[in-house]
């Protein structure tokens, strides 16, 4: 196994979708190339060595399930389609013609995360680099697998938003994050809600770190930018 990150191909004609995509994959330590089109995705992937292919499945001109097929000819690299159409009939052609996943529009930071690393475990062995499931600052872990955040005093009882929020400053710690990040961790994709909920979310996870005898100062605010928790 090498020690170099993942490499994975997106293919997606959404700006806001890829965007996103690159972004989540990026920040779990990861390669992500992404175009538009079967076409460039062809030629990228008869050029590069990739570890998962991630499509849309409704692209311009050779659409997801035909990009597959002619992957498929190629390669054993497993793919992820991601498709606003999620019937159950979509789901079965999509995994019938060598597609190993199949995520509905509009999902999550973590699902997709553990897609992802679900995929290349399949497809190596093993884990891959940038796969680290838990993370510890300030004498808190957090496990993104046992969906848990505990340090010596016990464990810290959190809502899903409020574990994506503590999940997104936690691998960011030291270091500030921006309110627009942490809705794009914490709400998915289609993150239209307001900033101010951030704010919201922040003062309830402060509480229940507070509450469960952590000291609340480990989220710092960071004026006119977002928040940051200390490394």
């Amino acid at each position: 196994m090498t020690d170099a990150p993942s490499r994975i191909l997106v293919v997606d004609d959404e700006p806001s979708i890829t965007e996103f995509v690159s972004y989540a994959l990026k920040k779990e330590g990861y390669n992500a190339d992404v175009v538009d089109n079967g076409e460039e995705a062809l030629a990228l992937a008869a050029k590069n060595s990739y570890d998962l292919f991630i499509l849309d499945i409704m692209l311009p001109g050779i659409d997801g399930y035909e990009l597959c097929r002619r992957l498929r000819a190629k390669t054993t690299v497993p793919v992820l389609f991601l498709s606003a159409r999620d019937t159950e009939l979509d789901k079965v052609v999509g995994l019938e013609i060598g597609g190993d996943d199949y995520l509905a529009k509009p999902f999550g930071v973590r699902e997709l995360i553990a897609r992802v690393r679900a995929l290349l475990r399949r497809g190596s062995g093993g884990d891959y680099p940038g796969a680290s499931n838990a993370v510890t600052a300030s004498g808190i872990t957090l496990d993104e697998d046992a969906h848990t955040a505990a340090g010596d005093k016990g464990e810290i009882d959190l809502t899903p938003r409020e574990f994506e929020l503590l999940a997104s400053l936690m691998k960011s710690a030291g270091k500030v994050v921006s309110r627009e990040d942490l809705l794009r961790d914490a709400w998915g994709w289609e993150y239209l809600t307001e900033t101010k909920t951030v704010d919201t979310h922040i003062k309830r996870l402060r509480d229940k770190i507070q509450s469960a005898g952590y000291d609340p100062a480990l989220v710092e605010t960071v004026r006119g930018y977002g928040y940051r928790f200390k490394a």
